[in-house]
């Protein structure tokens, strides 16, 4: 069975490689999705697997 999330993650998300940390993680889980920049500072992922 597939689980599918939709998140927001605010603090200090942005600046600190945090997107290419989740793709790596995301990737070593075979977890699909993406991830971007808010211009509110917060970062938005969509995530599957």
């Amino acid at each position: 069975m597939k689980v599918r999330a939709h998140i927001f993650i605010s603090g200090r998300v942005q600046g600190v490689f945090f997107r290419y940390r989740t793709q790596d993680v995301a990737m070593d889980h075979n977890v699909k999705g993406w991830v971007r920049n808010l211009p509110d500072g917060r970062v938005e992922a969509v995530l599957e697997g």
